[in-house]
């Protein structure tokens, strides 16, 4: 490693621009010493996930020395955990990785380096003499031989283009971890790379307070997920919602929010945003008091009328009444019973058939039409009804993205009629089904819902005037 000027030999400084592609970390200042044996990265929040058969690793990179504002997350497969002794005489033990070292003018190849809190370091990296190549000479007088780079790399767009797909730790909360759409998720997951682990909503519990909030699970404190995708049941609800709500208070992605599945989940609710956001639905009316029963039967029009309960799924709780006495009677019985209802318009032209349009990040991926079984005027697949792929108008489509944007869903299903004067949206879904439309559409929507929880979960670009000054 003596000095030399032969071309066919890579020259370093003692300090050096460096890359760490696969991590995401394009630009890095590194410190270059021949006297330490191996390499080291500053790491924060350090934490191992997946199976013990291909254990992996992830943590998350301060690549701007003193600008703590960016923080690049990262993933790597873990190789081995070592006991290494700092310059200091301070030993502790690391994980190590194995990750591409790139040196500029297309000079990359493989290091192992370990993991390291480097925050009062002046340098985000230090690269041992393990790493370097037999044609690699390091000048120890001399610094930043290698092209030069930008930290102008971490701005939005150029961080959004380069950030490579890495590793996630996703959680999905389901009460049936095998359920077919649950199933999927982990099948899907796992296909890609990442450790999808199905948690029960009702097996967790939070500390709620203001510095340190966190959720528990069977006597432990839940890990850092990436991303977490609810799907909560109908009867779970209240309690689901304030378990997704905690993730967001920890500032996990989460698929859909605490607020948009409470308001879809209660029908009377989910009539009133499709009506402020003026989305066409069947006319739709409510009233607690008995002494409204025909002034409410009157506000939707004529027999024959659809009763439903608030929290109706799947088509249970869901009544036609063929006649306005039979209205009455169906009104009466579910006021005797102290349940919450509402009145619907019931559209004749639909035919016992509704759509279902399966929307993810605002737009509509797939779509399928269901069709009641029998005599049945109910689509759902869960009471025999059968489903088919099918084409949408662009009406349809526009009222489908609508109605999942007016509930802030990045994944529903939305279910609509086709009446004469338009769709009419029938209700929004925050945990829609997979295994219908999957059938129906031949689509890999599972792995449509990835694409979109892994661009989400990229690094955090800084503004371009955030950066751009900061060269060392």
């Amino acid at each position: 490693m003596s000095d030399t000027t032969d071309d066919s030999f890579i020259r370093l400084g003692w300090e050096e621009w460096l890359g760490l592609p696969d991590l995401g970390l394009p630009t890095l200042r590194a410190k270059v010493d021949t006297g330490a044996k191996t390499s080291a990265l500053h790491a924060f929040d350090i934490e191992t996930f997946g199976s013990s058969r291909a254990p992996k690793v992830r943590f998350a990179v301060h690549p701007l020395p003193g600008q703590d504002h960016l923080s690049i997350p990262c993933s790597a497969t873990l190789i081995d955990r070592r006991e290494v002794t700092s310059s200091n005489g301070e030993t502790e033990m690391r994980y190590v990785i194995r990750t591409m070292l790139d040196v500029g003018e297309d000079q990359q190849w493989p290091i192992d380096i370990t993991l390291t809190d480097r925050a009062t370091m002046n340098s985000r990296m230090l690269l041992g003499r393990q790493a370097l190549r037999e044609d690699c000479v390091v000048v120890p007088a001399e610094k930043l031989l290698r092209p030069e780079r930008s930290f102008d790399v971490y701005t939005a767009k150029k961080i959004r283009q380069t950030a490579p797909n890495r590793a996630l730790r996703i959680a999905v909360l389901s009460r049936e971890p095998n359920n077919y759409s649950t199933r999927r998720l982990v099948e899907e997951g796992d296909r890609r790379g990442h450790t999808v682990e199905v948690i029960d909503t009702t097996r967790c519990y939070m500390a709620i307070n203001s510095l340190a909030p966190e959720v528990h699970y069977d006597g432990k404190r839940l890990p850092r997920y990436d991303a977490v995708i609810p799907r909560i049941g109908a009867s779970i609800t209240p309690y689901g919602t304030a378990v997704v709500r905690q993730f967001e208070t920890l500032g996990t992605y989460c698929v859909n929010g605490s607020e948009g599945i409470t308001a879809s989940r209660d029908k009377l609710h989910a009539h009133q945003v499709l009506a402020r956001h003026r989305i066409g639905m069947p006319t739709t009316a409510f009233a607690a008091s008995p002494k409204d029963t025909n002034n409410l039967i009157g506000l939707v029009g004529t027999a024959p009328l659809i009763v439903k309960l608030l929290e109706s799924t799947q088509g249970k709780g869901v009544v036609m009444a063929e006649t306005k006495k039979a209205a009455e009677s169906v009104i009466d019985a579910f006021r005797g019973l102290r349940a919450n209802f509402l009145v619907q318009q019931f559209v004749k032209e639909a035919a016992g058939e509704d759509i279902r349009c399966f929307v993810i990040a605002g737009k509509v991926v797939a779509s399928m039409r269901r069709k009641a079984a029998g005599d049945d005027f109910r689509s759902n697949l869960h009471r025999g009804g059968t489903a088919e792929s099918v084409r949408i108008t662009k009406e349809e489509r526009t009222a489908a993205v609508r109605a999942a944007r007016a509930f802030g869903l990045n994944l529903a299903g939305v279910d609509l009629l086709r009446s004469n004067d338009g769709p009419k949206i029938l209700e929004v879904n925050s945990s829609p089904g997979l295994e219908g439309i999957e059938g129906a559409s031949k689509k890999n929507l599972a792995g449509m819902l990835y694409d979109q929880i892994e661009q989400q979960v990229r690094p955090t670009p800084l503004k371009q005037s955030r950066v751009s000054g900061a060269k060392g």
